[in-house]
């Protein structure tokens, strides 16, 4: 297995730490007769030589000595060999370069493929599973493979792997067209009887991902039924032997893995499958969030957020249902509940009297403790104060009087608006204890001061004005503190000087902005803000937004303006053309640049709303993309990856002013 490995220069090879020359000990750790030795030897290979998915010199070095791993029946665990064989493969299936390592790490794994046929057969059911995904993936002979695959489902006898091959007919179908029917017609007969539940979903799931037109017309009833049947039969999962206790990556994630893995994996197949088919994928969340059965139920809550996040529907019954799960007596399902919740703020409104049965009923999940940082407010009630729901506001005062008081608590009062006014006493007191001279005076003052801002109270200004003398040398808690006093209008008028002293700072647009709002005098500030078009990093961008707002009385910085709608930095851009659009009015020259960033950066949607949705006709030009965008009914950043809460209320707002700038309902 190992011939020739003494022959590599591993010092002069890198991995994700540094020179290579622990991987031969890696390599032999995989061989070992130690099943801690070769966890630990896999999870090596994982940390380093393929960290996070990157291909290294090193790697491309492992590839011949892996095969040799895998060929040899002397080697136990080799189905997890086989999965790193073919993470490192399929690492480069979009690279073009042939000298880029990834390709290159490709070539590699397709060369050697011929091994993953005869491992099709190995009398070790994890390496059957295994080499089945990688043979469909890197084995460029489609009559062969499919000749593979037939042969092995009329012999299999392991439900595993009979879950497997389902799945690697759907991938052969998918890269093989033009050999799909076999695949398809063996898919569309493991859907439907004398098939076994499980096998039957994995089949369905495969089809909606390859051939749709062979689905049943009754699908959603269908799958619920054969959930319910699945859920029937499934044993309870037994300790599987020979697994150390290993303190690695691997070890982790197997422990941390959902009790229903394998049922998981199958409706996250058929969901990703639907894609746009909304309405059936919520018709078949409702069926999973009714099921009798708690694991489905918690399947469908973990699977839930993902479609609320991404898609534009109304997601009321099954936000209601998530809900349902928090009088659950299994605490998996409610902690499920709860963060499933937590990941849709703005859209969790339908679960707010579960969410307030569960906030009265334990005040012990009021404030969550950490066995390292500071306390956060727990769940339930941060929750329910982003929906808005001011049943909160009485459980946020007994917090805020309590002996500890989490530093977030302030981001809880900004959904409630003037219902948290009853709370402004106390936040006062708050901001007026915050240490001026700590690293966490930001992390502190930042959530008070957005709630103070958000409830409207003026009675603040002492206790900002204090911040803001006491942070002269802090960007953020300056800036912070200055966008408070600018929202409180007029009546913080006693900070003027201090706004005035900040004029000459990296903070001048945003003390320009704020004195504005006290003042109501732009020429004061004019001058400023078009110096600051010509100044450096963030604060162009800054000045043009402040530019923005001030409208047509800021006719005087077109100049500074034209100038920055040529910068090479695609915000700056954006951000001068709104300003444009606004002070200007003129779209002659804002609209192509608009359109450009508007269509390549969804981030700067809700800004250019903002910017079009202005009064009268002056916005119509750009109009038609307001109305594509309310026609969509994809979220707006879904594509950018990552989608979470905060994305969902931008996504809401959005909506909101492009239905204003139209005039819809």
């Amino acid at each position: 297995m190992f011939t020739g490995i003494d022959e590599v220069d591993w010092a002069s090879l890198r991995h994700a730490y540094g020179s290579a020359e622990d991987v031969p000990a890696l390599l032999r750790g995989l061989a070992s007769a130690d099943p801690a030795e070769r966890e630990i030897a896999l999870d090596g290979m994982y940390g380093a030589v393929h960290h996070q998915g990157d291909v290294y010199d090193s790697t491309l070095a492992c590839i011949p000595f892996l095969f040799a791993l895998v060929a040899s029946e002397a080697v136990r665990e080799r189905g997890g060999i086989v999965e790193l064989l073919a993470g490192i493969g399929q690492e480069g299936e979009d690279r073009e370069r042939a000298d880029d390592t990834y390709a290159m790490a490709r070539t590699a794994v397709r060369a050697g493929a011929g091994v993953f046929a005869g491992l099709v057969q190995d009398p070790d059911p994890e390496v059957r599973g295994a080499a089945v995904g990688a043979l469909v993936r890197f084995l460029d002979e489609p009559e062969r493979v499919m000749g593979l695959l037939r042969q092995r489902i009329t012999v299999e006898r392991d439900d595993r792997v009979l879950l497997a091959l389902a799945e690697g007919l759907g991938v052969f179908a998918r890269r093989h067209p033009a050999h799909a029917a076999d695949a398809v017609d063996l898919l569309t007969a493991q859907s439907g009887p004398p098939f076994g539940p499980g096998l039957r979903l994995a089949a369905l799931g495969q089809l909606a991902g390859c051939a749709p037109d062979r689905l049943p017309a009754d699908l959603v009833p269908t799958v619920v039924r054969l959930l319910r049947q699945r859920s029937g039969r499934r044993p309870c999962r037994s300790e599987e032997p020979d697994r150390p206790d290993t303190d690695t990556l691997v070890g982790r994630l197997r422990r941390l893995r959902p009790s229903d893995e394998e049922g998981s994996q199958l409706l996250r197949t058929l969901h990703r499958a639907l894609d746009d088919r909304v309405d059936e994928r919520s018709a078949l969340l409702v069926g999973q969030l009714s099921s009798p059965g708690a694991t489905d139920r918690c399947n469908a809550v973990w699977m839930a957020p993902g479609l609320i996040r991404e898609w534009r529907a109304d997601h009321s019954e099954v936000v209601a249902l998530i809900g349902a799960q928090l009088g659950a007596e299994e605490d998996r399902l409610r902690e499920a509940a709860l963060s499933a919740l937590d990941g849709i703020v703005g859209l969790a409104a339908p679960a707010a009297d579960d969410l307030h049965a569960l906030v009265t009923s334990r005040p012990d999940l009021w404030v969550r403790r950490w066995e390292r940082g500071a306390p956060t407010l727990g769940d339930p009630v941060k929750v329910l104060a982003w929906c808005g729901d001011p049943r909160v506001v009485p459980v946020l005062a007994q917090v805020l009087a309590g002996p500890v008081v989490p530093d977030d608590l302030g981001r809880a009062v900004v959904p409630l608006g003037a219902a948290g006014t009853p709370l402004a006493p106390a936040l006062r007191r708050r901001l007026g204890d915050v240490p001026l001279d700590s690293p966490e005076t930001y992390d502190r003052a930042m959530p008070l001061l957005s709630a103070l801002k958000a409830i409207g109270d003026t009675r603040a200004v002492p206790e900002v004005l204090r911040l803001l003398a006491g942070t002269a040398d802090g960007r953020w808690p300056r800036e912070a503190a200055v966008r408070a006093l600018g929202a409180f209008g007029p009546v913080a008028r006693e900070a003027i000087p201090a706004l005035r002293g900040l004029l000459d700072t990296e903070s001048a647009a945003v003390a320009a902005e704020a004195l504005w709002s006290l003042e109501g005098d732009v020429s004061a500030v004019l001058p400023v803000l078009v110096r600051e078009l010509t100044s450096d990093g963030h604060r162009p961008r800054a000045a043009a937004d402040v530019l923005a707002r001030l409208g047509p009385p800021a006719r005087s910085a077109l100049p500074g303006l034209y100038r920055l709608a040529g910068s090479d930095e695609p915000w700056e851009r954006t951000a001068a053309a709104c300003a444009l659009w606004r002070v200007g009015g003129d779209p002659e020259l804002s609209a192509p640049v608009l359109r450009t960033a508007w269509a390549k950066n969804p981030h700067t949607r809700l800004p250019i709303a903002s910017c079009v949705a202005a009064p009268g006709p002056a916005g119509e030009p750009l109009h038609d993309l307001l109305r594509t965008e309310l026609a969509s009914p994809r979220r707006h950043k879904a594509s950018t990856g990552g989608y979470g809460g905060h994305d969902i209320l931008d996504d809401l707002e959005l909506l909101r002013v492009c239905r204003q700038a139209v005039d819809e309902p």
